[in-house]
């Protein structure tokens, strides 16, 4: 069932920006309460602290705050190359600590938009892994349950205008595994969790060693014994796969085709990853020349790796715009409302993935879950928050044109 009905686009149909966020706002308007309450996620199984840090180009004075930042990555990089052989002394100013995570980061998306989430994941105080680290209560405030299974890991956030570097260190989070999740929440009470759920989102494969396991364990243990009458989905985001190999990325596509055999499966990229993806599996998605082309390229490159892996849906995307195509015959590139000066980019991305899985429960067609999509990410970076369903419907309504980068 679709609780919102939203109008066909053909692969083939020229739609203006401006027209697929109107349609979008018009889809998210239309919610009423009641559909809203059957909206229901459950979300795993990572967890993360962020340092939200600057990185200091020259100091005024030693006041905390009086200081000139590193701007762009490539002038970081060229502090970095100049010590080699040599050594140098770089200041990191945090600017938040906050709650963070794949997990967390997207169902605060959902969340704030009007899910019921249920999340389990690596959010546990150090001392007592039967209760939510503090600094998650207003991560808590938005979820309907939160289910901690071990203490979170902890990533250093270096934000700049061009992008962030995530410094992870993500040893805690090892422990967030199957046997773990059916140790605390118990196998029968985990089947009952997701029969009631139209949305289950696993993510951050790249840096959970136990995401393959809790992928085997939902295929052999609990997707088989799920009532049919409740029609589900599954969103995955790998989270920045280029530490893993090529073998591993071979091996979590192969366990994530046998996810789509039991429901249909929604993978979400961004630019780098899906390049990366798209080679592994032997896909000709981009070229050395044309691997930065945005709207010619993208849906493509979605419809060809979705194609090959047999997955019901693929996104991609990348801080200025997102592209994708579906099983349907659906494919769209939407432009983003970037800006060059966001006030956190930390979680844009999974902002980006719970905008759409939110649009995509509420029935929204591609192209529509793209709009609301990037107005999620769109509004998060300027006002450091998840919005609201009120705020995006506004921010859709007058969207911003994008700046020049």
């Amino acid at each position: 069932m679709n609780p919102v009905s939203s109008p066909a686009i053909a692969a083939n149909e020229t739609v203006t920006r401006s027209t697929l966020a109107q349609r979008a706002a018009d889809a998210l308007e239309a919610i009423c309460p009641e559909t809203t309450r059957t909206l229901r996620s459950l979300v795993g199984f990572d967890g993360f602290v962020d340092s939200i840090i600057h990185v200091v180009d020259q100091r005024h004075s030693m006041q905390h705050d009086d200081y000139k930042r590193i701007r762009t990555i490539p002038e970081f990089a060229a502090r970095c190359g100049a010590a080699a052989n040599r050594s140098a002394n770089i200041e990191l100013v945090v600017t938040d600590t906050r709650y963070g995570g794949n997990g967390p980061l997207l169902s605060s998306a959902l969340g704030s938009l009007g899910s019921p989430v249920v999340y389990v994941g690596a959010v546990a105080t150090e001392d007592d892994w039967t209760k939510v680290d503090p600094i998650y209560q207003p991560f808590v405030d938005k979820c309907e349950k939160v289910v901690p299974l071990c203490p979170p890991g902890r990533t250093d956030a270096l934000e700049f205008d061009d992008g962030k570097i995530m410094l992870g260190k993500p040893e805690s989070v090892q422990l967030a595994t199957w046997d773990r999740i059916k140790e605390v929440v118990g196998l029968e009470q985990l089947i009952a969790m997701i029969d009631e759920v139209k949305l289950i989102s696993v993510v951050n494969w790249t840096l959970v060693g136990g995401v393959e396991g809790i992928w085997d364990g939902l295929c052999a243990d609990v997707f088989p014994k799920l009532s049919k009458a409740n029609s589900r989905r599954i969103f995955i985001d790998l989270s920045d796969p280029a530490k893993r190999t090529d073998e591993d990325i071979v091996r979590a596509m192969g366990k994530i085709q046998q996810l789509q055999r039991h429901m249909p499966v929604t993978l979400g990229l961004n630019l780098a990853e899906s390049g990366r993806v798209a080679r592994v599996i032997g896909v000709e998605a981009y070229d050395d020349e044309h691997n930065r082309t945005l709207a010619g390229m993208v849906p493509e490159a979605a419809e060809l790796i979705r194609a090959k892996l047999g997955l019901d849906c693929v996104v991609i995307h990348q801080h200025t715009g997102a592209g994708g195509a579906n099983a349907a015959g659906e494919s769209h590139w939407f432009t983003g409302p970037y800006t060059r000066k966001p006030r956190i980019s930390t979680g844009a991305g999974d902002h980006f993935g719970g905008g759409f899985s939110f649009a995509q429960m509420a029935g929204l067609g591609l192209g529509e879950s793209l709009a609301a999509a990037c107005g999620v990410a769109g509004a998060y970076v300027r006002d450091a928050a998840s919005p609201t369903r009120k705020r995006l419907i506004e921010f859709l309504r007058d969207l911003p044109v994008p700046e020049v980068h």
